[in-house]
């Protein structure tokens, strides 16, 4: 996500800068230094886990020649060109390796598309149909009817993707549980279709275009791209921060469940120890003593002749001595 984020306003930067340069002014925008800069940081930070770095490089490399190219417009037009695809390119490997484009989520793998394939293709394609326009103005007889067919080819390919990015939108809103994301999606939406009505009235199919209100169309077409492109990227953060601390909620539960189920399985394991601790206590007879009770009290049986004790038991009057009297009498 902070990859693509830095991504969005070098593809307006590189649009910018070649409509300038197909008009004739070399110097590249501030926009554009301002976007190489900040992507240069997000790869610097990132493009060792995302694989970007060779890729990067030589894209940046291609924009520096920038101001170099010439050849008349036709040829500063294709090098530019070159250089947004390369642009438009660098978006996909994002993509794929941060897996972003397999996520599982409906929503999220709608809006991916949109913000990561739809937008960028979006405004490279307006920014070509406005040059290509500019050109068939001035073209000569020998090259004005390639020219056409490329300017037709041209809107075209804009309205397929203005439809693809259409479709995915309404279709992570129609899969979506954020409460946000219809809200926030709704003005900037409509701000782009207008821009995509007025500069497809200014292209004037099969006609002749009309370059003033295509430049007008296409200014305002960018700001909301840049716009809806903003409000995506923000609704998409908020969906895989939620999910993040859904993640982070199930597995400290999972955690605690865990550590419960770990402490039955120990009181299950010491409590039959307790218990028998308990029933050898002090007091209680160990093993191979009588439990029979003992009458308190009761006098210690007499000692028999050869000093042998009468282990005869006494019951009910029984005289322990009385054996002894009965001798004595006899």
């Amino acid at each position: 996500m902070e990859y693509i984020t830095a991504l969005t306003p070098l593809i307006s930067a590189l649009a910018e800068a070649q409509s300038s340069a197909v008009q004739g002014v070399s110097a590249p925008p501030d926009s554009l230094n301002a976007a190489v800069a900040k992507v240069a940081a997000a790869d610097a930070s990132l493009g060792d886990d995302l694989k970007t770095r060779e890729r990067w490089a030589d894209l940046n490399a291609k924009i520096a020649k920038l101001p170099k190219a010439t050849g008349g417009s036709l040829a500063i037009l294709q090098a530019h060109i070159e250089v947004a695809d390369l642009a438009i390119a660098l978006y996909g490997a994002v993509r794929r390796n941060s897996e972003l484009n397999r996520d599982p989520d409906s929503d999220i793998s709608n809006l991916q598309q949109a913000v990561a394939v739809d937008m960028p293709t979006t405004v490279s394609r307006v920014s070509r149909m406005g040059d290509w326009a500019n050109i068939l103005q001035t073209a000569n007889a020998k090259t004005r009817g390639t020219i056409a067919v490329q300017f037709g080819q041209e809107v075209l390919a804009v309205q397929d993707s203005v439809n693809s990015l259409t479709e995915n939108l309404q279709a992570a809103v129609d899969n979506t549980k954020s409460p946000t994301l219809s809200g926030s999606l709704v003005t900037t939406l409509d701000s782009f279709r207008r821009g995509v009505e007025s500069m497809t009235r200014g292209a004037n199919p099969g006609g002749t275009p009309n370059v003033a209100t295509m430049s007008t169309a296409q200014t305002a077409l960018q700001t909301a791209l840049n716009a809806l492109a903003g409000v995506t990227l923000k609704e998409m953060a908020k969906l895989l921060d939620d999910r993040s601390s859904s993640l982070s909620y199930r597995r400290a539960e999972a955690l605690a469940m865990g550590l419960l189920a770990i402490l039955l399985v120990l009181a299950a394991l010491v409590w039959p120890a307790i218990g028998r601790r308990r029933d050898h206590g002090p007091g209680t007879p160990g093993i191979g003593e009588s439990t029979r009770d003992i009458p308190a009290g009761r006098p210690p049986a007499p000692a028999a002749y050869g000093g042998q004790y009468d282990l005869t038991p006494a019951y009910g009057d029984n005289d322990p001595t009385r054996r002894e009297r009965s001798g004595a009498l006899r």
